[in-house]
């Protein structure tokens, strides 16, 4: 089955900001949260595909997906039926209580992707990464009885109290929050650009690894801690890739000590990398198959729903010891079997090949060897690197050291020629847009960010 869509690339239009945009943005600032950030003057009125037009009539390519969530593009014909089907039927029973037919359904084909011969998983659905996040954290300490949860520097995981605890990015997210999580440790991410404790590209991994088998030496015994989370592609913290050999030595460090291992797939996840999962970029290295996954963003195309995977075998929590009013809510369901279909190819998308995961895989390799070539062009474009379309641009000074301040200009720049797009990091942009992107599509982001690289030099 093949999803008909109007006609592709519109003509770009950025007249930023038009009065309109002003006169929300004003009212935004007089009534909204203190704490929402506004870094670009753009106001959304609609979408379609990989374009949103804001509400003065301005036209942007989208290269961030409102941080990866947005899988299938803007109102994608599939999704939207999907959704409007749900809708007619019933809009929330709760699934704490009352099993339903698509949750059931939607449980059984996200396992798939994970369960191998002889291993069952069961799934929890909730609302957001975070609550993935504090499931994952609740279930690994009422299996193993123990406490102690290490987590990573660089990390995001959500911004309620035991997520915001395990994230390692930004101190602002904690600043003036505390007392936090208690029994919540942070180990470096092994970056091969920036290698963590001395190490080398090649031996950073490792280096890891050794730190924290350091730590149960010393400062935490190793038979207290519940679990390790951390992304296997790290997001917030610059969309960083490890070393090919660093996920299978973390696992058979966690299979020593009796350790739960938690994969943070939020924001990697759900076909972003071109495959369905992130860590399973890693299976020809060694066994990297973790005890739990949490999912959100990108399962829905837009709609708030998220998912804990975890093997039956640790999945033992008693009934109501864990629960959520809206968690698992039917249309957002309905959402994700559509978004489902588009990722695995059950429905296919014009011009994005047999399915999204490929298409995501294609034309993600197109942008990275475009970028590369830049990066001949550009000298503080330190590091082009990613899986799929999850690519991140670190910005350097002539020293090699964080650029971001000619990262906030490069970013505004894009922004301003027509491009949107999100910083993460000390210095990166982040190239997340959604994977029914064409290459077409990419050659018009890729000219302008060529463009705006131009005027920095």
């Amino acid at each position: 089955m093949t999803i008909a869509t109007k006609p592709r690339q519109p003509e770009l239009k950025t007249a930023l900001p038009g009065p309109s945009t002003k006169a929300i943005i004003e009212r935004d600032a007089q009534h909204l949260s203190t704490s929402y950030m506004r870094p670009y003057p753009f106001v959304p009125d609609h979408g379609e595909g990989v374009w949103l037009t804001d509400v003065d009539g301005n036209t942007m390519l989208d290269f961030f997906a409102g941080i990866a969530v947005s899988t299938t593009g803007h109102a994608h014909p599939h999704v939207v039926k999907g959704v409007q089907d749900q809708i007619t039927k019933f809009t929330h029973v709760c699934l704490t209580d009352y099993p339903q037919e698509i949750t059931t359904s939607l449980a059984e084909r996200l396992v798939r992707h994970v369960e191998r011969p002889g291993e069952k998983w069961r799934v929890f659905f909730g609302n957001s990464g975070a609550e993935a996040v504090e499931a994952a954290v609740k279930l690994a300490r009422n299996h193993t009885g123990r406490t102690h949860i290490i987590s990573t520097m660089g990390s995001f995981h959500g911004r309620t109290y035991g997520a915001i605890t395990l994230t390692g990015s930004k101190t602002k997210y904690k600043r003036g929050f505390g007392p936090l999580l208690p029994a919540v440790s942070h180990v470096p991410y092994p970056n091969p650009f920036r290698p963590p404790l001395g190490s080398t590209p090649e031996t950073c991994g490792q280096a890891v690894i050794d730190h924290i088998e350091s730590l149960f030496v010393g400062v935490i015994p190793a038979d207290e801690v519940a679990a390790i989370i951390i992304e296997p592609m790290q997001g917030e913290g610059g969309y960083i890739i490890p070393p090919a050999d660093f996920l299978p030595k973390l696992r058979a460090l966690c299979d020593r000590h009796g350790i739960m291992l938690i994969f943070d797939e939020v924001q990697a996840g759900m076909g972003r990398s071109g495959k369905m999962f992130s860590f399973q970029h890693f299976f020809e290295h060694g066994d990297v198959q973790p005890d739990m996954i949490t999912v959100a963003k990108g399962i829905a195309s837009g709609m708030p729903i998220s998912a804990l995977l975890a093997k039956e075998s640790v999945m033992t929590w008693p009934v109501g010891s864990h629960g959520s009013t809206y968690g698992g809510n039917p249309v957002a369901a309905a959402a994700a079997h559509a978004t489902l279909d588009l990722l695995e190819g059950v429905v296919k998308h014009p011009d994005c090949g047999d399915n999204l995961m490929d298409n995501a895989s294609q034309v993600g390799d197109y942008i990275m060897a475009e970028l590369k070539k830049m990066q001949t062009q550009f000298p503080f474009l330190g590091d082009i690197r990613g899986k799929g379309l999850f690519i991140g641009l670190e910005f350097v000074k002539p020293d090699g050291s964080p650029d971001g301040a000619l990262r906030d200009r490069a970013s505004m720049a894009m922004f301003e020629k027509g491009l949107l797009n999100l910083d993460c990091g000390e210095a990166v942009i982040r190239i997340s847009p959604p994977l029914i992107l064409t290459r077409e599509e990419a050659e018009t982001g890729l000219e302008i960010m060529r463009q705006a690289l131009s005027e920095l030099k």
